[in-house]
């Protein structure tokens, strides 16, 4: 019997991240992805951030169930629903923002907004517009809030940031409507995930030293109070039937928190990953990063 051809698949879309973010997955995603699971079902992102592992599932095909991304960021969470339900709307502001993208007195024009009154009067598109404006062209790309949740990180000096690429935004917009979006604290993700889901934590990382802590990306901190609670968070998925994996920075604290003594089952490996983001040039490089899962990483390994 003669054998039907196989139809030729449709190229894949490709969204990736529009945002720098502190700590972002860019570099590591080869890591990340070796260590997803075959199969899951719904995917959950309680630390969103710039989105770099999501956007890359997506445009990879293996987010066949949706899920739920989230962050303690209200203003990020904002901005990505305004990419999804506003695209259109939101490019047209990007692009008049273009004429601006080097203009240092503009930009602490547009910084200051936050310190007027009916700042959030403002609309939405507005607002994120401003967040992505401000984001590709303040120093290092690093979003940051004082202790008052204003934004205060410097003017950059580019010569030619790229404030939006119109097709990757259109790309993201679509990526978006397969998730739900949620402005929340990360145990929240107890009240959803449910067995056969898979789990990404990928949180502020614990500080290699006193004064190596970067956390302020909500203006409340991120210490080792949380860091503890997040490992107990991480421990009740894993108990419940979740796979859970985790991203974070390779110290004491996290050697003592992610291990097998602590959670029951749990694979812990350490890889070598660059931190681009630090005012000293020579603080760049590589350093040993932590992943830990909940599952046999061999057993469950992805196919790439």
């Amino acid at each position: 019997m003669r054998r039907r051809p196989h139809a030729i698949p449709e190229p894949l879309v490709s969204a990736r991240p529009f945002l720098k973010w502190a700590g972002g997955k860019g570099q590591l995603l080869p890591e990340l992805t070796r260590r997803t699971p075959a199969r899951f079902l719904r995917y959950h992102e309680p630390f969103m951030g710039g989105g770099a592992f999501f956007f890359s599932l997506w445009s990879s095909g293996r987010l066949r169930h949706g899920g739920v991304l989230s962050d303690y960021n209200r203003d990020l969470i904002a901005c990505y629903q305004t990419v999804r339900d506003h695209a259109e709307d939101l490019i047209a502001k990007l692009l008049e923002y273009k004429a601006h993208a080097n203009d240092r007195e503009y930009f602490y024009e547009v910084r200051s907004w936050d310190r007027q009154s009916g700042f959030e009067q403002r609309s939405q598109v507005d607002l994120a517009a401003r967040m992505i404006f401000l984001n590709r062209t303040c120093y290092n790309g690093l979003y940051r809030l004082n202790k008052k949740g204003k934004f205060n990180a410097p003017f950059g000096y580019y010569k030619k940031p790229l404030i939006v690429d119109v097709e990757n935004m259109y790309e993201v917009s679509r990526a978006l409507k397969s998730v739900d979006l949620r402005h929340g604290d990360f145990a929240d993700v107890l009240t959803y995930a449910e067995p056969g889901d898979f789990v990404y934590f990928d949180p502020p990382y614990a500080p290699l030293s006193p004064t190596a802590s970067f956390t302020h990306y909500t203006g409340r901190g991120f210490g080792e109070d949380q860091q503890h609670r997040l490992a107990g968070v991480f421990r009740q998925l894993a108990e419940r039937g979740c796979y859970v994996m985790l991203s974070n920075s390779y110290t004491n604290l996290t050697r003592e928190i992610y291990s097998s003594d602590a959670i029951s089952g749990l694979s812990a490996q350490t890889v070598r990953a660059s931190r681009k983001i630090n005012c000293d040039g020579a603080k760049r490089g590589f350093i040993d990063e932590l992943i830990a899962c909940s599952y046999d990483v061999d057993r469950e390994l992805a196919v790439t």
